[in-house]
């Protein structure tokens, strides 16, 4: 199980045309949906549970979750600030309309490789890595990027390889 960042970092470069490849087949395989969001569920219980996020924080440092007025409204109902204050100090704009995003990275509540709000924080947060949802194949270009920033993301992945790609049953 690889945990090192810099070498994650490496290997994803050195890796990068593989894993468009992996994705390219995944996308075209005769495995089904369901059957490919069951194994990447199993691998992602199983690598999850052998990793500490709070030692790494890696997400918290290198993405921005987005988030919906839903999330806005719980955040600084927490800080106890209006949400006009929250958005003015906190948030920009993102692409999509009515969606915000930390402006800066790491996180501003990131404190000690652990957020400072935990149980205000976004569902984009909650929910990250995104690998315990339906729908795999269909996110296959985030999970790319993340492959470079989460040891689980990483290591899910290159199960996933081992698992499937590599086996003597995988058409494609």
């Amino acid at each position: 199980m690889e945990t090192d960042l810099k070498r994650i970092r490496e290997l994803s470069k050195e890796r990068e045309d593989e894993n468009w490849e992996f994705r390219s087949s995944l996308k075209n395989c005769d495995i089904s949906e369901e059957e490919i969001d069951s194994i990447v569920h199993k691998l992602y219980q199983r690598v999850a549970s052998q990793m500490d996020c709070r030692i790494c924080a890696n997400c918290c440092k290198e993405i921005q979750p987005v988030s919906d007025q839903e999330d806005i409204d719980r955040f600084s109902k927490c800080l106890v600030i209006s949400v006009a204050q929250f958005k003015n100090q906190y948030l920009v704009k993102y692409e999509e309309p009515e969606k915000f995003v930390f402006n800066k990275k790491p996180c501003p509540f990131l404190k000690d490789n652990l957020c400072s709000h935990y149980a205000c924080r976004p569902k984009d947060c909650v929910s990250y890595p995104h690998l315990d949802k339906s729908g795999f194949i269909f996110r296959l270009i985030n999970i790319i990027e993340n492959y470079a920033i989460c040891p689980i993301v990483f290591n899910v992945y290159e199960c996933l390889k081992n698992e499937i790609w590599h086996h003597d049953n995988f058409n494609y």
